[in-house]
This record gives C-alpha cells, sequence and structure tokens, in this order.
C-alpha cells in the first residue's frame, strides 16, 4: 500500500531523506538498503524488535556510526554514506549545529551542572561571552519546565525525569530545526513519561521543531506521533499513522499494535 512506504512524493517538504542506506559491523548487517522520508515539522516515532537497528539508525543519520553503503540527506545538504566522507569540516559543522540529540539516560556529563551540560553545544558552535551564555542556560532549564535552581545542580541530584528534561534542555541549546530522542521515556514513571510527551508535542508546536523520535512506549506513539516507522529485517517494513500500520499484514506490526498493551493504549473511541 503506497501509505506505507517510506518514501513520500518529490515534492514533499522533507527534512530527512535516507536511500538504500546500509550499515555493518564486520559480517553483521544491521541495515540493508534502508529508505525513508522525514516531513518538516512532523514527530515520527520510530519502532522495531530488539536488535532492529533503531539507535544504529539514529547515530548514523547524525554521523556517529559510518554507513556501508547508501546516501543520507539532511537539512537539504547530502552527504556520502559510501565513503564516509560526507561534508567538509564547515559544512560538516553548520549541519550539525542545526539539530540536536537526546540519547538514552539523558547522556549529561556528570562532572557539570545542568547549566554547564547545557552550555556544551554554545561553546562549540558558538562564540558568546559566559554572562550570555548563562541567560541562555537559564531560559532552556524553564523552556524544559525544570525549577530554576536546576541549572546549579549536577547530574547525580536529579532524578531520572529532571535527567531527561535536562537532556532535553541540552539539546535545545542552540534552537536546532531538528530533533533526536532516544527512547525519551524509558525508565520514567507514567505521570513523568505522560508530562514529557505533552512537553515535546508543545515544543514541536511552538519551536517548530522536526522530531525524530525512537521509542518503545506505545502510550507515546498515540499521544505525540504523527506517522510511525516500524524496523525490521533492515528496512522500514511500513510507514504510517497507527490506524494505517494496523492495517498492515505483519506479524510483528499486528503483535504490537494488537496486543494486550497496544490495547490499552489505545485511545478509546466512542461506539
Amino acid at each position: 500500500m503506497a501509505m506505507l512506504s517510506p518514501i513520500l512524493p518529490d515534492d514533499a517538504d522533507t527534512v530527512i531523506n535516507l536511500r538504500g542506506l546500509v550499515v555493518r559491523f564486520g559480517t553483521q548487517t544491521v541495515l540493508n538498503g534502508l529508505d525513508l522520508d522525514v516531513r518538516r515539522g512532523e514527530i515520527l516515532g520510530v519502532v522495531g524488535g530488539s536488535g532492529s537497528g533503531k539507535s544504529v539508525l539514529m547515530r548514523t543519520i547524525i554521523g556517529l556510526n559510518r554507513a556501508s553503503a547508501g546516501n543520507i540527506t539532511i537539512l537539504k545538504q547530502d552527504t556520502d554514506g559510501v565513503d564516509g566522507r560526507g561534508l567538509d569540516g564547515e559544512a560538516a559543522k553548520d549541519l550539525r549545529r542545526r539539530w540536536g540529540v537526546l540519547f538514552q539516560e539523558g547522556a549529561l556529563f556528570s562532572a557539570l551542572s545542568v547549566a554547564e551540560n547545557i552550555q556544551v553545544p554554545m561553546r562549540e558552535f558558538l562564540d558568546l561571552p559566559q554572562g550570555l551564555m548563562d541567560e541562555l542556560a537559564g531560559y532552556k532549564v524553564q523552556m524544559v519546565g525544570l525549577p530554576p535552581d536546576a541549572g546549579a545542580k549536577f547530574p547525580s541530584q536529579l532524578s531520572g525525569g529532571m535527567k531527561k528534561r535536562a537532556g532535553l534542555a541540552r539539546a535545545l541549546a542552540i534552537d536546532p530545526q531538528l530533533v533526536f530522542l532516544d527512547e525519551p521515556t524509558a525508565g520514567l514513571d507514567p505521570i513523568s513519561a505522560d508530562a514529557f510527551d505533552a512537553l515535546i508535542r508543545v515544543l514541536r508546536d511552538t519551536l517548530g521543531l522536526t522530531v525524530f523520535l525512537i521509542t518503545h512506549d506505545l502510550d507515546t506513539l498515540y499521544a505525540i506521533c504523527d506517522r510511525v516507522a516500524v524496523l525490521g529485517d533492515g528496512k522500514v517494513l511500513a510507514m504510517g499513522t497507527i490506524d494505517e500500520l494496523m492495517t498492515f499484514d505483519h506479524p510483528w506490526v499486528k503483535s504490537y499494535f494488537g496486543g494486550p498493551r497496544g490495547r490499552a493504549a489505545a485511545p478509546q473511541k466512542a461506539a
């Protein structure tokens, strides 16, 4: 079905385009000819079974893994996945400053305060006086719903939910157009996870972000994702809304969305 294709029409407004992406580690092929388009302004959920390559896909898009073959276009700039050289130094740096990343568990630097963590991208990409960086870090702390005094705290002094918000503040430090989130609600209690989902939706709407979100959380998929990409066999098996995916005849997809957890997460429709 065309609606479940990972490739959008040529005239679609996209910010990520992957064609024939192959990623190998030694003799193991994780991604094998993967195609994917991400629309500007959407929250795209990426799901798949354990070992399906979700995090590998994200890390390859942002350049932390080297592709064995294929092409990656991000924000209309091409990188060559075959030779791994991609863009030259300044162009690559300019491209990296246009996205932010929230890794699993927040990945905060333990020896830095929250404010200092948020300032890391500012120091890498910008040339700002310390006073302005302090002011901007305080603004980002408030933007993600942390109390003002959180900026002076160290990661070890934060709860799991606060660490995720601090990591998100760092991802938003230099006003990116595109944000990558890797399992952002993993390990959070249901109330904290719901609050984090709501925050992502508000930030997308107010800042005009495009969000690439890896998750296994069915509540998150139903609550905030515009479309969902299902990974399997090294490719995107299907891509669409959850209602569209429910029509896809694949055992894993049917079990994932149609099983007890999927039925519990699904919004209750009026009779």
